[in-house]
């Protein structure tokens, strides 16, 4: 990963993309992490809004660059992407812990590679969450596919050609990992990142996981990313 020396503003010559949709409960926690990357990494983020109804967008925008979208985690990345000025590009969640320690490791760990992600863990620290996070890392490692939890980043070269996101309104994370396994097998970072368990807590833990496998599964199946949206939201 290039390292840019001259620039006070983007010491890592990175850009960090996030989209956000109704986050007030969780906006000030974002704020923190983000004013960190912002001070040791880079001033190169960009928030997209997908239309919050909430007070997101005026609570960001006060330290923060943030532009408007529609909604949709793929056309909120896409336009990021559109303004991001480092030679990387990293994808991240709301409600995702990415630190700068987490960027420099991944400097370090990515020589050769065209893109990557990190293993991830969760807030809640009971066992069944260790497990799950456990299988995350595992198969993403076997298989070379990544999901958004885990932080995806970008050679913004290798984005711009692959074209972006999908524009599809779920699966858009496993879409893009195909398309990059052409270029690279994926950086595993080690060093995890904590992501949020709220879905798997208000939804349950065993319904979420026969959830998600079977999206999964009737995606490779071949099954459109708008009839697995409608299922996942219901």
């Amino acid at each position: 990963m290039e390292l840019d020396a001259h620039s006070h503003h983007n010491l890592y010559n990175v850009s960090v993309v996030v989209p956000v949709l109704n986050e007030e409960q969780q906006v000030q926690q974002l704020i923190n992490r983000l004013r960190l990357l912002q001070s040791e990494i880079t001033e190169d983020i960009i928030i997209v809004d997908g239309g919050s109804h909430d007070k997101t967008r005026a609570l960001l925008s006060e330290e923060f660059h943030v532009i408007a979208s529609q909604a949709g985690r793929a056309k909120q990345m896409n336009a990021g992407a559109l303004e991001a000025k480092g030679a990387w590009i990293f994808f991240l969640h709301a409600d995702t812990d990415l630190r700068p320690k987490h960027i420099k490791q991944s400097i370090s760990d990515s020589t050769g590679y065209k893109w990557g992600r990190f293993n991830v863990r969760f807030d809640d620290k009971r066992w069944p969450f260790l497990m799950i996070a456990f299988f995350m890392n595992w198969r993403s490692r076997l298989t070379g596919i990544a999901t958004g939890d885990q932080c995806i980043f970008i050679r913004q070269s290798v984005f711009k050609t692959l074209g972006g996101y999908s524009d599809i309104p779920l699966m858009e994370d496993i879409d893009i990992s195909k398309r990059l396994k052409r270029y690279s097998k994926p950086a595993c970072i080690q060093t995890p990142i904590v992501t949020s368990a709220r879905r798997w807590q208000q939804k349950g833990i065993i319904r979420t996981i026969f959830l998600m496998w079977k999206l999964r599964f009737l995606y490779w199946l071949g099954k459109s990313p708008e009839i697995l949206a409608k299922e996942y939201r219901s």
